[in-house]
């Protein structure tokens, strides 16, 4: 047996010496206690928006082809829109349901006699009419479908450096105590290392779930976005060649 050993079994630590990290916490000085409750509530509030996000384009995704099979089985715009109007969290839906309706009002609007003379020019106008309704719905439902999804790239960037800030500033904190006592060993420069540290590792806690979060509801909300250009497309041809002749 070596020398170290020897003297690692003859000095066991004293009892009940180990680090509480919950202790730590809560004894740390008031920037890293500040820092670790910010952090703290970082990762509440991604915890509860990853939640609803998911939920949400969960059911968007869901409603969205439940949308787009009755779209392209059913004949009947009105039937279409009877079932658009049940799903309510379908971005496409949305789109259908703001085309339908300015279609509606065109039509009734040539049925009444105010259309100018000219039935090319009016197609074309009505036609652009449209089109900018679906415009606005398609920008709304993205800004919908978007929304919250920049707080956690705002949590998943700044929450390390946050927790480092933290740690930098403990540390800095344990080396100004370790120099007003003129002594240093193991057992006073442990606990406030020790406290530092906590900072960026709930610092990394916070972020990378909050960055993974981010990644998979980006790339959600790029298929359903191409998924409503492609409707866009569609749905506007469908009403050239079948409503505005």
């Amino acid at each position: 047996m070596s020398m170290l050993s020897a003297l690692a079994l003859s000095n066991p630590p004293p009892p009940g010496k180990e680090l509480d990290l919950f202790q730590l916490v809560l004894s740390s000085g008031g920037v890293v206690l500040f820092v670790l409750f910010l952090l703290i509530a970082f990762f509440v509030v991604t915890t509860f928006v990853i939640g609803f996000k998911g939920y949400q384009l969960v059911l968007a995704t869901r409603e969205t082809d439940q949308f787009l099979d009755t779209f392209w089985q059913v004949k009947r715009l009105e039937k279409v829109y009877d079932k658009a109007k049940i799903l309510r969290r379908s971005p496409v839906a949305a789109l259908f349901r703001a085309g339908y309706l300015e279609l509606a009002r065109l039509t009734k609007k040539r049925e009444a006699g105010d259309a100018a003379a000219g039935g090319n020019s009016d197609a074309e106008s009505d036609l652009e009419n449209i089109e900018r309704a679906l415009r606005r719905a398609a920008i709304a439902e993205t800004t919908s479908l978007e929304s919250l999804t920049p707080l956690l790239a705002t949590v998943g960037s700044s929450a390390p450096f946050i927790g480092l800030f933290g740690t930098v500033w403990g540390i800095m904190d344990a080396f100004r105590s370790i120099g007003s006592r003129g002594t240093a060993n193991l057992a006073t420069v442990a606990p406030g290392i020790a406290e530092a540290l906590i900072a960026t590792a709930i610092g990394l806690v916070a972020a990378i779930p909050a960055v993974m979060a981010f990644n998979y509801f980006a790339r959600r909300i790029k298929v359903l976005s191409g998924e409503m250009d492609t409707f866009h497309n569609d749905y506007l041809n469908i009403i050239k060649r079948n409503y505005l002749n």
